[in-house]
């Protein structure tokens, strides 16, 4: 399979991630966020353990807790608190900043080299989803700008580890691993800090189904696979995508406003993705272009 296609691919992951906000705001109940994470983290990780028929081995199971934590538990914690202390908007410029935080972790953790044009990418797509979504009323809460900072740093420590750790499981089975072990973390905090459940409606349990069956199992498989494929930095800037496509949501199904900057902003996020595939990619094959003009040296 080409590198394109593995990027196209890839990328409808984040796409269909950019449904959650309005399948969260539209059909499920309000003030659960522990409880909903959980719900849609551990029964789409115990179906798809049931389908792939196999557990991690003893010597897996803390790397597959720490990703399941980093990608899933930390990560959408932080992502609830900084979603309710802060306007969408800035939580999502904040979350943007992944893909920088991706380019100096995979420096220390895989040795991959630091392309400016990789920077300069991440830095631009992060301005851009900054003009697509912050508005002139946006307020600055210090615990929000710590929770979206820290999850943006979390879900790019397990980009970052998922690609260092690769088992010797498909994509689907690994998948199947965090997802189970990012429920089962949460589950002790939602049944120790939230109040229960009320009884939940069709909306209700449809929205549970969507996320969990197609924003969690689906697409983190997809996702997990692109982490296998493709630079962790090539991957992060395709998070990018899913702003654009929660805006575009908004603007088709909810009839919300769309104005010149943010289309400007949808614009630059997109040249965004697309200059960060080719920078991330000059950075793998940088030490293997160079590695000729090495050996040369060596034999004058």
């Amino acid at each position: 399979m080409s590198r394109t296609t593995d990027i196209v691919l890839t990328a409808l992951a984040p796409a269909v991630w950019g449904s959650t906000y309005l399948v969260t705001t539209e059909a499920l109940p309000a003030g659960y966020p522990i409880t909903l994470a959980a719900l849609r983290a551990l029964p789409a990780g115990l179906l798809l353990l049931a389908v792939t028929h196999r557990l991690p081995g003893r010597a897996w199971l803390g790397r597959v807790f720490l990703l399941g934590s980093f990608n899933f538990a930390l990560f959408w914690v932080l992502l609830f608190v900084a979603a309710y202390r802060l306007p969408g908007g800035v939580a999502a410029t904040l979350g943007a900043l992944q893909a920088m935080m991706v380019i100096g972790m995979a420096r220390g953790w895989l040795g991959t080299p630091i392309q400016a044009g990789a920077v300069v990418a991440a830095a631009t797509g992060a301005f851009g989803v900054a003009l697509l979504l912050i508005g002139p009323d946006a307020r600055l809460d210090p615990i929000g700008i710590a929770a979206g900072l820290g999850g943006a740093a979390s879900m790019a420590a397990g980009t970052v580890l998922s690609r260092k750790w690769q088992p010797p499981v498909s994509a689907l089975t690994f998948t199947a691993w965090q997802l189970t072990a990012g429920g089962l973390i949460l589950l002790p905090l939602a049944l120790l800090l939230e109040p229960p459940l009320p009884a939940l409606s069709g909306a209700n349990l449809a929205g549970l189904a969507w996320l969990g069956l197609i924003g969690a199992a689906a697409t983190y498989a997809i996702w997990f696979r692109g982490v296998a494929r493709l630079e962790p930095g090539a991957v992060s800037m395709l998070g990018m995508m899913s702003p654009v496509t929660a805006v575009a949501l908004g603007w088709l199904w909810l009839g919300q406003s769309l104005s010149l900057l943010q289309g400007l902003g949808a614009v630059i996020v997109l040249g965004s993705v697309w200059a960060g595939q080719r920078a991330n990619r000059q950075a793998t094959l940088a030490p293997t272009s160079r590695a000729p003009l090495a050996m040369n040296k060596m034999m004058t």
